[in-house]
């Protein structure tokens, strides 16, 4: 019975155990999306994960969504990065940058830009804007067919970006309703060209986003998030299994690798999505944000349905050496929901090991 604790080849990485570190916004960079010198102690403080996936970095400064998040747009942001990827791996640590494209779900407030998405359609909701606090989320702009294709390449040069900045690989963002999933949406995606209309049209800029970041960088060091028939941020799909096994088809020629899965739709189609899978599969059993985080038990549970990696989010925040708590039974710590977005390093660098 495969265990969380063995280990487990990922293309040129040899992962110690199956735990990821998913990941999770924080909001601790500067103003001007730098990470900071405590951006590189609270990642190295889990490099014991088989895998970290940093939190979700903006591709292009038109791609940001929150106030204080960090890119990987500027040769700045690039230097800034290498103590952090350093001192994970100085730690024995392999980390994978999250490359997250907001879409619509971006306000001009926050970087002066107006957002762009598939279609002109606002989300159903209020968005963070830093000093002007909560604003409703304001119509995007459609992008046109041609600038579309740009937005595919914004993901490759940050690619190029990432593995500069010592990055073991990259994930696209293909879920909780940012840029890539808008494209998937039905209810974001309402455009007539090569973009939308039928699931081909709907899976083309995940699938060419894909192809692109795979040529610049090596498929080997290209994963993707996704969350089938997830919610988050006002999202809306329709033929769950179809859209998704369609990608899935046109994905599994790449050699990505990997696909990390919400579990946001039926078990038995995120079981169905792990059998058409070719490659290294991870499962995040805990979905949409829920009121518990994910334990040893449910990922125990996923590696025996086929998975082959589980990720771990919320439970990550306060346990920072959770694959020692999980080993020796530890119990773990609940973490502080109001320093999740806070900034400082309270909430952030102050959980300690269950040695202390």
């Amino acid at each position: 019975m495969t265990s969380l604790f063995d280990t487990y080849q990922l293309g040129n990485l040899k992962l110690p155990n199956r735990l990821v570190m998913a990941p999770m916004t924080r909001a601790r960079a500067s103003a001007d999306g730098i990470p900071t010198a405590s951006t590189a102690t609270y990642y190295a403080q889990r490099a014991t994960a088989g895998l970290i996936v940093s939190e979700g970095v903006q591709p292009s400064l038109q791609g940001q969504s929150n106030p204080n998040t960090p890119g990987l747009h500027s040769d700045e942001q690039v230097t800034a990065w290498r103590p952090v990827t350093d001192a994970v791996h100085t730690n024995g640590g392999r980390i994978f940058a999250q490359l997250m494209h907001a879409g619509r779900v971006g306000h001009p407030e926050t970087v002066g830009y107006h957002p762009v998405a598939p279609s002109a359609i606002a989300l159903n909701g209020q968005l963070f804007t830093g000093a002007k606090g909560m604003l409703p989320a304001p119509v995007p702009r459609a992008l046109s067919t041609s600038e579309v294709k740009g937005e595919v390449q914004v993901f490759a040069d940050a690619g190029r970006r990432t593995i500069d900045a010592g990055f073991d690989g990259i994930e696209l963002h293909g879920a909780n309703g940012y840029l890539i999933q808008q494209f998937l949406s039905s209810g974001a995606n309402q455009r007539n060209d090569i973009y939308g209309g039928s699931v081909t049209g709907r899976i083309r800029f995940a699938v060419e986003a894909a192809e692109a970041t795979a040529d610049a960088i090596g498929a080997d060091r290209v994963g993707i998030r996704l969350s089938p028939g997830g919610t988050v941020w006002d999202t809306i799909e329709e033929d769950v299994p179809q859209l998704y096994g369609a990608l899935i088809d046109a994905l599994a020629p790449l050699g990505l690798a990997y696909i990390h899965v919400l579990a946001t739709t039926e078990d038995d189609v995120l079981i169905a999505l792990r059998k058409a899978w070719p490659g290294a599969f991870i499962i995040n059993p805990g979905g949409q944000i829920g009121p518990k985080p994910t334990d040893q038990a449910i990922g125990e549970h996923w590696l025996n349905q086929g998975a082959d990696l589980v990720g771990y989010g919320r439970a990550y925040l306060a346990n920072p050496d959770l694959v020692e708590r999980f080993r020796t039974g530890a119990p773990l710590r609940e973490a502080d929901t109001a320093t999740f977005y806070q900034g400082g390093d309270t909430g952030y660098l102050d959980y300690t090991s269950h040695q202390y």
